[in-house]
């Protein structure tokens, strides 16, 4: 791996930039998760594609696509950022956690899956894997499960990105032919078994989202699916299509949909609200944001990437 370019704060997150040893360009992330030392909790997000095929309207990294990632390139971008931060190789953080979720969707690439049996030596490690659900990768979801039972059982963070519990808005959102709602909540029956962890079902919330708590309540168990509430990046591709977050981001509650968490709380269905720091806007490491399109575009942008541009202006 050879890194291109940095940017962001070591206490907070790194987003490299760099070119792999097959040539491809890469993004991948370190968070560090303030308040939680690295002893204690660290996180590490990698790309898995050559570009993103899907077009999500809230995500930066769709417009172009050049392929898969094979499975060196994505060990490449892993092992950089654990010899930088432990030489020994020996990762001693209590909760070390590796996202599948910077560059593309995991779901279309079968290296993935090789990935996931290679790293299964670190004990301590959580690999989150985070999926609209493209139709006609059951394949994949299959041998995924085999990977989660034989070698994370208990360990294994599946997301599903959501968005909406209106079929029709969540395709406009995520443009592609994708499971819907009733047969996540089958596969989700069969994924999740004793000890496991519950499948999150993510929904970055605008103001035009359509939220139905009793439809969550119908489709899936409780026991088995929790939901977690993110706002809306500042990315560009949100604001292109209008999307404008209805979080409040002290206290991780939707605004004008305040109803459906309380709805689902009040049922007993888990919920999380989830905000990160936000000057992972400013540095542009969060989810959807990408530094690529950010500097082939040069766009003004307020409320993301404004490290790069300080970087960029001082150098």
């Amino acid at each position: 791996m050879r890194v291109l370019a940095e940017y962001g704060r070591e206490d907070i997150a790194v987003v490299y930039l760099g070119e792999t040893s097959k040539g491809s360009l890469v993004e991948f992330v370190e968070a560090l998760q303030p308040p939680f030392p690295v002893s204690e909790k660290w996180v590490l997000i990698v790309s898995t594609l050559k570009g993103c095929p899907i077009r999500c309207k809230m995500c930066d990294a769709g417009g172009y696509y050049e392929g898969v990632l094979d499975e060196d390139e994505i060990m490449e971008q892993i092992q950089y950022m654990i010899e930088r931060r432990f030489p020994d190789g020996n990762v001693s953080s209590k909760k070390f956690k590796i996202q599948f979720a910077r560059v593309g969707e995991p779901a279309l690439n079968e290296n993935v899956l090789t990935v996931l049996e290679k790293l299964s030596g670190y004990r301590n490690l959580i690999p989150c894997i985070s999926t609209v659900a493209p139709a006609g990768r059951e394949n994949f979801f299959e041998r995924l499960q085999l990977v989660k039972d034989e070698r994370y059982r208990g360990r294994f963070q599946l997301q599903f990105s959501v968005h909406s519990t209106d079929e029709e808005q969540r395709n406009r959102l995520m443009p592609v032919r994708k499971w819907s709602l009733e047969q996540i909540a089958e596969y989700g029956e069969k994924f999740v078994k004793e000890n496991d962890r519950k499948i999150t079902l993510n929904f970055a919330v605008s103001e035009g989202s359509i939220l139905d708590a009793r439809k969550i309540l119908k489709i899936f168990s409780k026991e088995k699916f929790l939901v977690k509430v993110t706002p809306v990046n500042p990315t560009y591709s949100a604001q292109r299509n209008g999307l404008k977050s209805d979080v409040d981001v002290t206290t991780g509650m939707p605004i004008k949909h305040r109803k459906f968490v309380e709805e689902l709380r009040d049922s007993g269905f888990e919920v999380i609200l989830s905000v990160g720091h936000l000057e992972e806007n400013k540095i542009g490491s969060n989810c959807g944001m990408y530094i690529r399109r950010h500097l082939s575009e040069r766009l003004e942008n307020p409320c993301a990437y404004t490290y790069l541009n300080a970087q960029i202006q001082s150098s």
